[in-house]
């Protein structure tokens, strides 16, 4: 299997990402990203998948079961934190936006078919994970503990500034762990100004197993997603120049969501070592405000 897919690879012609999990192999998560130029709109029918709407750059407006969310959302993932909704399988989503709009939609193949619901920027924690260069920036939207109306879906975002060092140490989610997660991860890297998303920038990301069947050292750029069904993933490394976002979705059988994981016990000595480190003053690069600096 192909795990990295660079953009366009996954695009139909109308989206710009579109993986559903017969794509990946897997059997829960999914990702489309669509483009909505100004005054457009868009009818989706999520089937058998609940998701949520997550603008990556401009604003837009949801109409799902008879309610309106009107989302602001933000100039680049790189500016700030934005607002979200949560739509459920079986619905008639109506997408439309006044001055065009970029727009994640992470899904999971869902049971339970709950109701539509509204993520205000505010209420969105910012986390800073990590120490020296190893600092980065988790904003925990869609993960359990903080946003709890979902069946299986699991999704947050992650800012690693330029030049440091994320998803590390290297850890899985899958059969020898607590919980089994299948795992996306879609990347946006900034150019030089740090706030516009450019295929000029690249980081780099790590996927392996213990026994070898899956050793991927990638190269990715603006826009390209990477599939994780199982081993160790870490870490994502953003380029002296290029802060590195990743948006992460997560889905799996378990009755309960959770982001339980394991660590390689080869370098899970490195979390001890952050205690003498000082925080990258970079992190949080972003709040429901905008930009920290």
């Amino acid at each position: 299997m192909n795990l990295h897919r660079p953009l366009g690879t996954l695009s139909d012609g109308e989206n710009a990402v579109e993986l559903h999990p017969e794509d990946a192999g897997w059997a829960y998560t999914g990702l489309r990203v669509l483009l909505l130029h100004p005054g457009q709109s868009r009818t989706i029918d999520t089937g058998e998948f609940e998701a949520f709407v997550l603008p990556l750059s401009g604003g837009c407006a949801v109409e799902v079961d008879g309610e309106r969310f009107e989302l602001a959302g933000r100039d680049s993932v790189f500016t700030r934190v934005t607002d979200f909704a949560y739509v459920p399988r079986d619905a008639t989503v109506v997408l439309s936006t006044k001055d065009g709009v970029e727009v994640a939609l992470p899904m999971a193949r869902a049971e339970r078919r709950l109701a539509p619901k509204y993520g205000p920027a505010e209420d969105v924690p910012v986390e800073v994970r990590g120490a020296g260069s190893a600092t980065r920036q988790v904003t925990n939207f869609g993960v359990p503990g903080v946003w709890d109306h979902a069946d299986k879906l699991i999704a947050c975002e992650l800012i690693t500034p330029d030049g440091n060092w994320s998803s590390y140490p290297p850890h899985k989610h899958d059969d020898t762990c607590e919980v089994v997660n299948e795992e996306i991860y879609y990347f946006r890297v900034a150019g030089r100004d740090g706030v516009t998303p450019s295929r000029d920038g690249f980081g780099f990301h790590r996927t392996y197993t213990d026994d070898g069947t899956i050793d991927e050292d990638v190269t990715v750029r603006d826009g390209d997603v990477f599939l994780i069904p199982r081993g160790y993933h870490g870490p994502c490394v953003a380029a002296p120049g290029y802060p590195l976002y990743y948006l992460n979705v997560l889905a799996g059988p378990g009755a309960d969501r959770s982001m339980a994981f394991c660590d390689d016990p080869a370098h899970t000595w490195v979390r001890d070592s952050w205690r003498t480190q000082p925080l990258d003053p970079r992190c949080p690069v972003t709040t429901a405000e905008g930009r920290t600096a």
